[in-house]
């Protein structure tokens, strides 16, 4: 579970304002699930997501995300771990790989998070922020993703990852603008998972 816990460079949970508005999220609040459902939802609705906003700058960071009030999935959920860690609340990154046009290849990443919870265990949620059509939830022991696996060759990644996944990472700190990286999407290639 340590590494679920880390502060690292991306994840920097131990930034003076990640970790204000995380203990801000968590203050009067009783247990791991209530704390974990405030920081999502402050994820999910109040940080815009880049591509549904056209926002500008592009962030990886969970500080650079807070700062700007805008990431794409992957960096929202960099900052949704870094809150949920810096209270204490075991957090990973998930990907599910998803068709960047809704049902034809080419396909791309998805970046969510999971969580780990005293009464229910891990536990996937996704921050992407809803619109129509998405309808992300917290609602622990089930699932409400963004977005249902549907199609030959989407799939959940099974990984329960401490670290973004270096493909990510580079999309997010190569490209300047939201459309640079909607242009260049990270994937991966299923044959190379075990």
């Amino acid at each position: 579970m340590k590494a679920y816990l880390l502060s690292t460079d991306i994840i920097d949970w131990e930034h003076p304002d990640v970790l204000a508005k995380a203990k801000q999220l968590a203050s009067h609040l009783k247990d791991d699930t209530a704390v974990a459902k405030a920081c999502f939802e402050f994820v999910r609705d109040e940080i815009a997501h880049s591509v549904d906003f056209k926002r500008n700058p592009v962030t990886c960071k969970a500080s650079d995300v807070l700062k700007y009030g805008t990431g794409y999935c992957y960096a929202k959920s960099h900052l949704l771990a870094a809150l949920l860690r810096a209270n204490g609340i075991p957090a990973g990154l998930c990907y599910q790989r998803l068709p960047i046009n809704d049902e034809t290849p080419p396909f791309c990443l998805h970046g969510l998070n999971a969580v780990f919870l005293e009464d229910f265990g891990w536990y996937r949620i996704d921050a992407r922020g809803n619109k129509p059509g998405v309808n992300a939830q917290f609602c622990p022991p089930d699932e409400q993703l963004a977005f249902p696996i549907k199609i030959a060759g989407e799939m959940d990644l099974p990984e329960i990852y401490a670290d973004p996944l270096p493909q990510v990472v580079e999309a997010l700190t190569t490209y300047q603008t939201y459309l640079e990286v909607a242009a260049h999407l990270p994937d991966i290639d299923p044959e190379k998972l075990d």
